[in-house]
């Protein structure tokens, strides 16, 4: 089997694959005139049956002048517009119009569908394209009407030839200068082998950027095994099927044109589907059509994946969907916390000129209010303004049905937001002459379910558990309910199809040692925990510490990427530090270090505007530019460096980030969505580095690994744990009952607020009567209570009168209870200690492999999380020794966390034990003991999943095990007593 064979392959199965009209024909080569760059035997053929009036007038028949003349100007407008947008429009030509493609035809439309079925579509084998170079030819073109949209070169792994190597063919054997390869001729130009595909909108020699068309296989890159076939002929009888390339060229290809804003400069880029984006928005599209409104979709796709292009074309293509005859939604309204994606949708949809000026932004309640009365079909917001728009709404459009798209989908969107705009777009909102409490209690809990009028479509590369649950698909196994993605793109599947770059691939540590001495003669006592916190923060906020990460910083980018050129040449740095303060004096330092070394670049400081000593800080002051110029002014020279506090750690899109250097902790999504700042691709860029002075690789990896395939929910959030800690708030005695009913009874009935104080403060006034170990455990409950609350009410098929109740009353109680007071003796600790010694090595880079498994996530918590932990007091010298310690020679690769853990985390979880604190209460020191190793236990099997290696030590090592025991026992038994 060889090329040539797998043309004739793929010819014969597109030539007798359709029955119905229009159906693939084979071309005939000869017929294919390079000098205008078409198939001139099929293009008159069509324009003869379907307007032949046009044909006799343009003299298409013959050879002359006319017709050199039309197919100049033809060839003219194809290079000026595009093949897909002449393919759309047609051409004019004087006074005459041709039309050049008919689209598909709307159901029950007999004389549309027989236009499109006149279209033909060809096939051609070895087409010799150059009119110069005439012994070139492509392996196949496939043309509409004549007019050539796709080209292939293919190869077979039989012969040792590769898909690769049929990239290696375009790029530097096929000159883009020729007509058929020059920009916007075709669609796409296809590598195909037996195995791959790959696809290129822009062909410029060496730096064509050919990107992947696989399926995946396994939630990795590739196809899976094809029983029927070749694993790449889902290319050919799948997505070139007339009907599927109809909707190719209708709804997804296209030239999207922007403006530089400030250099004025336009740009134009060919923009075509990704197999997982063109396969989830026809998901999605073929659902609704089944089900209607009404359903949640979450949809999780890898950071950097093109979600951007995939919402503008689901929000496109909902416009118009049918569900049992009519239009599925009458709006769909876009969510996102980013500005720039208004810009991609607008400048995306502007190519589908049959809904182009129906996109408009929303930036206040009746911009949204008109958007709607108006019959916009396409309304952007943003999550920022999001419950403020809603918050007015009127009743018309609750008679509407709505789509939603989600961008980023996190519990942001869940509980109160969505609840605003459920309350805002529903049929059974609230009526505003309220006469009975339960109607309106009955009312206001619906509202917060995800409602029949509107369908939810949430995209997010990094699903949290709520989102999961909220969103997610319900699954059955084994009798547990769990929740997974509608549709997945996974991390891993990007970055082994190389469209991201794996950002923990070249991933250096950087272990920080610290040693501090004493100032003082004497050798007070401190609460451990919150000493070691204020110690850490102090030997990281000092300048000569700060002064020396940044020359690694520094000198680490100019070796190990300015100097080797990376990307071109153009890499740029991010340093992510852990606030404003610490951001300033990085950028204080970093230019300071840029200025002594003489090197020939600058940084740029990124954060909100700030007091500092008294005076207004800002980021144009040390920028000198405004802020709204960062994005773009980073991408220019003398800057390499942006040194952020939280801007442009999520959300931020830069090709051209090559290193981050890390002095911030991070975790769970957190950490994965700051350091996928830097996977985005670029033709250029063929790797990335992170020097991280805060975080270890086994931190990192718990963090990446739910998200680099699908991510799961283990389980489902347990309704009884309101009833749980209802059972506990009831029985506090700090409100009763009717204290309940009577204040939601008078809020439902817009009471004065004079009314509603007093049964609160009533109940304060109970609160402060307690003792600080009741005050802790009733509000971590009450917080606890309104949060789980808020969350299911969202979710959960059934009402519950007295939950929402409960809710109402306690989101109002909960700010007015003071906090627990509680004496802090570390404040003073600053002041007894100085900084004797600092110092930072890099370790070896490495990389950090995930497992190829689904990850899990565990349900959303639902405890309270209060309970006041005593403070263990410890002498200052051997805070000083345990600090030192932890930070310095360090056996566990984990310390950190692994110190956390065994010094915080599992002593709390022991002493909350409800047999151990009965044995402490009946003051028994030995069964107490046998409690504690009964409750520790438990607490370490819960960890196994988490820390192996620490559960390995307790299990294995009997010594740490002891060791272990004692140090809890002594830390929760002597607090308690």
């Amino acid at each position: 089997m060889n090329e040539a064979s797998l043309e004739e392959l793929i010819v014969a199965q597109m030539v007798g694959g359709s029955t119905s009209t229009p159906a693939w024909k084979q071309g005939d080569p000869k017929d294919f005139n390079a000098s205008y760059c078409v198939d001139l035997a099929t293009f008159r053929e069509f324009v003869r049956d379907t307007q032949p009036e046009k044909f006799e007038a343009l003299a298409l028949g013959g050879d002359s002048p006319t017709v050199h003349k039309f197919l100049a100007r033809l060839q003219g407008e194809i290079t000026k517009h595009g093949i897909v947008a002449c393919l759309r429009d047609g051409v004019s030509h004087g006074p005459h119009h041709v039309d050049l493609y008919y689209p598909s035809p709307t159901t029950g439309n007999a004389k549309a569908e027989a236009r499109f079925a006149a279209n033909l579509l060809t096939i051609t084998r070895q087409v010799h394209y150059s009119p110069t170079d005439t012994l070139k030819s492509l392996d196949l073109v496939a043309s509409v009407n004549g007019l050539p949209i796709a080209t292939f070169e293919l190869k077979n792994a039989i012969t040792h030839q590769t898909v690769e190597d049929a990239v290696k063919q375009y790029k530097t054997d096929r000159d883009p200068r020729e007509l058929i390869f020059q920009f916007g001729r075709c669609m796409a130009h296809f590598a195909v082998d037996d195995s791959h595909v790959r696809f290129c909108t822009k062909l410029a020699g060496t730096q064509s950027w050919f990107l992947p068309f696989d399926r995946g296989y396994k939630g990795g890159a590739g196809n899976p095994p094809n029983p029927d076939g070749v694993m790449t002929d889902y290319l050919w009888r799948e997505i070139l099927e007339p009907r599927s390339l109809a909707n190719l060229i209708e709804n997804y290809a296209s030239i999207v044109r922007t403006k530089d804003a400030k250099t004025g400069k336009k740009t134009a880029s060919a923009i075509f589907p990704r197999f997982h984006q063109l396969d989830v928005v026809r998901a999605l599209l073929a659902d609704v059509s089944a089900v209607g409104s009404g359903k949640r979709y979450l949809i999780q796709h890898s950071a950097g994946s093109g979600k951007s292009n995939s919402i503008a074309w689901l929000a496109h293509q909902l416009v118009g969907v049918k569900h049992q005859g009519s239009n599925a939604f009458d709006s769909v309204i876009v969510v996102t916390d980013r500005v720039i994606l208004d810009g991609q949708i607008r400048d995306t949809i502007t190519g589908f000129t049959q809904v182009g000026s129906t996109v408009v932004h929303a930036e206040s309640s009746s911009d949204l209010r008109v958007a709607i009365e108006s019959g916009k079909k396409i309304i952007i917001t943003t999550v920022q303004k999001f419950p403020f728009i809603v918050r007015d709404l009127g009743g018309a459009q609750r008679d509407k049905n709505f789509a939603v798209i989600i961008d980023e989908a996190h519990s942001s969107q869940g509980g109160k937001v969505s609840a605003a705009l459920a309350r805002a777009l529903s049929k059974d909102g609230l009526d505003t002459d309220v006469e009975d409490v339960e109607d309106a209690l009955n009312r206001l809990m619906s509202s917060k379910k995800m409602l029949p009028n509107a369908s939810y479509f949430a995209f997010t590369a990094t699903p949290k558990n709520k989102t999961l649950e909220t969103f997610g698909e319900p699954l059955d196994v084994d009798g547990v309910v769990k929740h997974r993605p509608f549709h997945s793109y996974t991390m891993k599947q990007a970055i082994q199809e190389k469209f991201i770059l794996d950002v923990l691939a070249n991933y250096i540590p950087v272990d920080t040692y610290y040693k501090l001495i004493k100032t003082v003669e004497d050798d007070p006592e401190f609460d451990a925990k919150r000493a070691s916190q204020k110690l850490r923060t102090y030997v990281e906020s000092q300048k000569h510490a700060i002064r020396q990460k940044a020359q690694i910083m520094v000198d680490h980018f100019h070796s190990q990427v300015y100097q080797p050129r990376k990307i071109g040449g153009e890499a740029r740095a991010m340093i992510v530090t852990t606030s404003i303060d610490r951001a300033i004096d990085y950028y204080e330092a970093v230019t300071a270090y840029l200025a002594e070394t003489k090197r020939p670049y600058k940084a740029i400081v990124a954060f909100s505007d700030v007091e500092r000593d008294g005076v207004k800080v800002t980021e144009s002051q040390y920028n000198g530019f405004p802020s709204a110029q960062i994005p773009s002014m980073i991408r220019e020279d003398p800057y390499r460096f942006l040194i952020v506090a939280d801007k442009f750690q999520t959300g931020y899109d830069e090709p051209l980030l090559h290193t981050m250097y890390v002095d911030k902790p991070l975790s769970g999504v957190k950490a994965v969505q700051t350091l996928s700042r830097l996977n985005r691709a670029h033709p250029k860029k063929h790797d990335c580095a992170v020097l991280d002075f805060a975080n270890d690789v086994e931190g990192i990896e718990v963090s990446f690994q739910p998200y680099y395939q699908t991510t799961v929910l283990a389980d489902e959030t347990d309704p009884n744990k309101l009833n749980d800690l209802a059972a506990v708030l009831n029985a506090s005695g700090i409100y009763t009952a009717e204290d309940v009913d009577e204040f939601v009874s008078l809020y439902l009935s817009d009471a004065p607020i004079d009314e509603l104080h007093p049964l609160l403060d009533a109940c304060v006034a109970e609160y402060n009567e307690r003792d600080e170990d009741d005050q802790v455990e009733f509000k971590g409950s009450a917080k606890a209570f309104v949060r789980t609350y808020g969350f299911l009410s969202a979710v959960l098929p059934y009402t519950n009168a007295s939950w929402e109740k409960l809710s109402i009353f306690l989101g109002f109680l909960v700010p007015k209870l003071p906090s627990p007071p509680y004496e802090n003796p570390s404040d003073e600790l600053l002041e007894t200690i100085d900084l004797d010694s600092f110092r930072a090595e890099k370790r070896e880079a490495m990389k950090i492999a995930l497992d190829e498994d689904d990850g899990e996530l565990d349900p959303v918590p639902n405890s309270g999380g209060g309970g006041r932990v005593d403070p263990e007091f410890s002498r200052l010298s051997e805070i000083l020794d345990s600090f030192n310690a932890h930070f310095g020679n360090i056996p566990w690769e984990d310390r950190d966390r692994i110190m956390e853990r065994i010094t915080n985390e599992v002593p709390e979880k022991v002493a909350q034990d409800e047999r151990y604190k009965l044995a402490i209460a009946n003051n028994d020191k030995a069964n107490a003991k046998v409690e504690m190793v009964r409750a520790l236990q438990g607490v370490m099997f819960g960890l196994l999943s988490d820390e192996t290696q620490l559960f390995k030590q307790y299990s294995d090592n009997e010594s740490f095990k002891q060791w272990l025991e004692d140090s809890v026992f002594r830390q929760t038994y002597n607090g308690a007593t």
